[in-house]
């Protein structure tokens, strides 16, 4: 039989070191630390006395709601893939690219709860590895912290706190499973509501930054395939690796401004998995008609290209430019556009007007693609 040693077995001897664990965590309170005040707007107030308690503690003042009802949205998302792009693309760069990863993730968060007017108060951070060896990376760790914290400020919420679970046996030694939880409030009940909807109503899409956080394991897949792999170039003379890793938008905080500037927005739909088969997410029986599409980036031109993908494939697959769907009645068009115009700087997108839904079989039709999409082809329900 073997002999115990004198020290006995550790929980680092099974792979659990807290002297890698303990220093990230610290970083990521002293970060979050300045996100506190980021929902005081809402009466959420947060109690920084309980910040590296096991529960981070916020006051709601409900009288902010006076005879409204108080909604509340809770969400829970992950990034997917992508910060295995960053990790490829860090062996040519030489950066690792995790400030933009945390926004991907971040962001993958608080856009999902905004479509229907729920705006974040708080996020939950949850970093899951193979290994904790991974937090042992200064520059990699120092980028994910202040990126998530920068992306909380961007989506004006409070960075409560979250978990960094080592998984041995279940995540790959050297990878990281990201993701996280919200919850938010809807500062203005029942305006964003697909039960809005009407014939006639008016389609506004965001722009994307790119890829986005979906259809990575597509672009991955191209990726290898390559003999120049990531460092690909454009046609606009960025890599694909670099393209790929552009920050997904935050449009949460748009929608918000759009709404306190008197803009009534019947509902929204976030264009991430499904592509644009979710323009008609709505459990209702409307066709959405697609006058206009917004030219895609370079990225898609070269996914298209080297795939090759269709453009149905392409459509039902990424954003393909657009990141967003709002709807709003029509003599609500002008003042968005106008909104959008004006702070396009400050959000770092833009918005068109891409066509309007009428009564009919539920389905989305993209008339300069010559593309349809029927209800049966979008099962989330």
């Amino acid at each position: 039989m073997t002999q115990p040693n004198e020290v006995g077995m550790t929980y680092a001897d099974a792979g659990v070191n807290y002297e890698n664990l303990d220093p990230f965590k610290r970083k990521c309170q002293m970060r979050a630390k300045r996100t506190y005040q980021n929902a005081e707007r809402f009466g959420v107030y947060g109690r920084e006395a309980s910040r590296g308690e096991s529960v981070y503690l916020m006051k709601v003042d409900a009288n902010r709601f006076g005879e409204h009802q108080m909604y509340v949205g809770h969400v829970e998302e992950g990034l997917g893939t992508k910060n295995l792009v960053a990790d490829a693309v860090r062996k040519i760069t030489g950066r690792s690219h995790y400030r933009q990863i945390a926004q991907d993730t971040v962001a993958m968060i608080v856009n999902d709860p905004a479509t229907v007017g729920i705006f974040p108060a708080s996020v939950a951070m949850h970093v899951a590895v193979g290994s904790d060896d991974w937090f042992t990376d200064e520059e990699r760790a120092d980028d994910l912290v202040q990126g998530w914290g920068d992306a909380c400020d961007l989506a004006r919420c409070i960075w409560v706190g979250g978990e960094t679970p080592t998984l041995k046996g279940i995540i790959i030694s050297g990878t990281v499973l990201l993701s996280g939880s919200s919850w938010g409030i809807a500062p203005k009940p029942g305006v964003m509501d697909p039960k809005n909807l009407q014939a006639g109503d008016s389609i506004i899409l965001l722009d994307s930054s790119g890829i986005h956080a979906n259809g990575l394991s597509s672009a991955r897949k191209i990726a290898e395939r390559l003999d120049e792999g990531y460092s690909w170039k454009l046609s606009d003379g960025r890599s694909f690796g670099e393209a790929l890793l552009d920050p997904t938008h935050i449009y949460s905080g748009f929608i918000e401004d759009c709404l306190d500037a008197g803009i009534f927005i019947k509902y929204g739909v976030h264009i991430t998995g499904h592509g644009w088969r979710k323009i008609m997410r709505a459990d209702a029986e409307f066709t959405y008609i697609l006058e206009k599409v917004p030219r895609p980036q370079p990225v898609f031109d070269f996914i298209q290209k080297h795939g090759p993908v269709t453009d149905r494939e392409a459509y039902s697959t990424f954003n393909m430019g657009a990141g967003f769907a709002l709807f709003v009645s029509s003599h609500q068009v002008r003042g968005l556009l106008d909104f959008a115009e004006k702070h396009k700087e400050k959000y770092g997108f833009g918005a068109m007007e891409a066509g309007h839904i009428v009564r009919g079989e539920k389905k989305v039709v993209i008339k300069p693609k010559g593309i349809e999409f029927t209800a049966n082809t979008l099962a989330v329900r």
